[in-house]
């Protein structure tokens, strides 16, 4: 099955699987088509060489982002904490042969944030706990390297993302801007480079 068909496919069942899903831990969260058409954009356009995904789930966002990454030969690592989740996002790596091109983590994001280099990721994708992201952010962006970041949700979880989007900008003094394109997304990138 070409790649746009499987990412086709497993958008549905994404959706079907949340629907029926009786728990959020159930449930895959995946990005909307139109987030993962602008992260491949972004990806080929912007060149990064090392991307670091935060909230892998069953691996939608991931092929998208592996894809793109394929294409300009950059490298991925993906994390999420659930065990069950990874197995169903390396399957679907496997079945569209981009397993070799990311490298999947279990671990807590904090957790695995504290234990990169500095300047490690050129671009983070971020979708993941949101209520740990003010926690995350110093790490988030020691280890970016005056790239670009992208978060999920920006619009649709817009309350839980104000005191994140007021850290980064007022705290940091990061360049932020919202995009009306899928749930929303927030991207942030580096005003004067970092001191």
């Amino acid at each position: 099955m070409a790649i746009d068909a499987y990412l086709e496919q497993l958008y549905r069942d994404g959706c079907r699987n949340d629907d029926a899903a009786d728990s959020r831990e159930g449930m895959m969260l995946n990005i909307t088509p139109s987030t993962g058409m602008f992260l491949d954009l972004l990806i080929r356009d912007s060149k990064p060489s090392r991307i670091l995904e935060l909230g892998t789930s069953n691996g939608y966002s991931t092929l998208w982002i592996g894809r793109a990454a394929a294409a300009i030969d950059a490298t991925v690592d993906t994390v999420d904490a659930s065990a069950a989740k990874l197995e169903r996002a390396k399957a679907n790596l496997a079945a569209c042969d981009l397993a070799e091109k990311v490298t999947v983590h279990q671990s807590d994001a904090g957790d695995f944030l504290r234990q990169c280099a500095d300047d490690q990721y050129d671009l983070i994708f971020l979708d993941a706990d949101r209520s740990r992201y003010v926690d995350w952010a110093p790490e988030l962006l020691r280890v970016l390297r005056f790239g670009l970041m992208v978060v999920d949700n920006a619009v649709s979880h817009a309350s839980e993302m104000f005191e994140f989007r007021r850290t980064l900008s007022q705290g940091f003094g990061f360049s932020v801007v919202v995009l009306p394109i899928g749930k929303g997304q927030m991207v942030v990138q580096s005003s004067s480079g970092r001191e």
